[in-house]
């Protein structure tokens, strides 16, 4: 079988499974299996497939059929500017997400020396991005999970910055150390009522322990403002990444712990999706 009749078996097995994105996925996939990129499938799609490379393909087509995410088959997803390895350890990195890393930047576009916490770091996408970005900012980031660490050390080995960033597994809760000029945090905000409404390919694949924020959906949000408002410096910003429903708790919560509300962001959809805020 050759690339062309590969990808088109494939094209019709992910449409048959109701996959939306089954062209784009088909040849992002074939590019997986070949370990070449798009442009050379498309350039040579006359080349024949080996046995073992269509049994391969034909393993991740069925994995995508069932609905596992493309970024966990690949093990890659691009953000900001940057490409992370993930795995179903972490939260799959989401373009609204670009949002705290393009106004981190924007806020601190002049300044040095900056001291970064990023509660809840995930595979690292949001701190190591903005850390990339300005040579003289340093980093912080927690997680309660040690695999998600491991992650977040290869990104930060791969973009050539490990020497500007220290990963802590903690909770919140328990940590002390230092005092910041700007925290971040993606912490879970969705209702646990609301969880089985998700997307198949969020809930049956994505850790619940990033999505599930308690029966309100501020469990983690609480736990985040109330510990940042210790580690903050006066008139340090905290850029947080809330559900579309909760400005208004979560702006009182912010308010009650002593800091001044400077923006909300809105994300592609129009939903609000960031509070920037200043200790006061």
């Amino acid at each position: 079988m050759n690339i062309h009749n590969a990808i088109k078996y494939a094209n019709q097995e992910l449409k048959r499974n109701n996959i939306k994105s089954f062209i784009l996925d088909s040849e992002i996939l074939i590019s997986k299996t070949l370990n070449k990129d798009r442009k050379y499938i498309l350039l040579n799609e006359n080349k024949k497939l080996q046995t073992e490379e269509f049994i391969n393909f034909k393993s991740l087509i069925e994995q995508r059929s069932q609905g596992k995410p493309v970024a966990y088959l690949t093990g890659k997803k691009y953000f900001w500017k940057y490409k992370f390895d993930i795995n179903e350890d972490v939260l799959i990195p989401r373009p609204d997400t670009e949002l705290i890393v393009e106004y981190a930047l924007k806020l601190n576009k002049h300044k040095s020396k900056l001291n970064i916490l990023d509660i809840g770091v995930g595979s690292g996408c949001i701190l190591l991005s903005i850390l990339k970005e300005k040579n003289d900012f340093y980093g912080t980031g927690l997680d309660i999970n040690k695999k998600s660490l491991k992650m977040c050390r290869i990104n930060a080995l791969k973009l050539g910055i490990t020497k500007k960033v220290k990963f802590f597994k903690t909770d919140i809760d328990n940590f002390t150390y230092g005092k910041y000029d700007l925290i971040v945090s993606n912490p879970p905000y969705i209702k646990k009522l609301d969880l089985k409404y998700l997307d198949k390919d969020i809930i049956d694949y994505e850790p619940k322990l990033a999505l599930d924020g308690g029966l309100e959906g501020t469990s983690e949000i609480r736990k985040v403002i109330n510990k940042s408002s210790e580690l903050i410096k006066k008139n340090g910003k905290f850029i947080l990444e809330i559900g579309f429903d909760q400005k208004n708790k979560v702006s009182k919560l912010l308010q009650n712990k002593g800091f001044y509300i400077n923006k909300i962001l809105k994300d592609y959809a129009k939903y609000d999706r960031c509070i920037v805020s200043t200790k006061i």
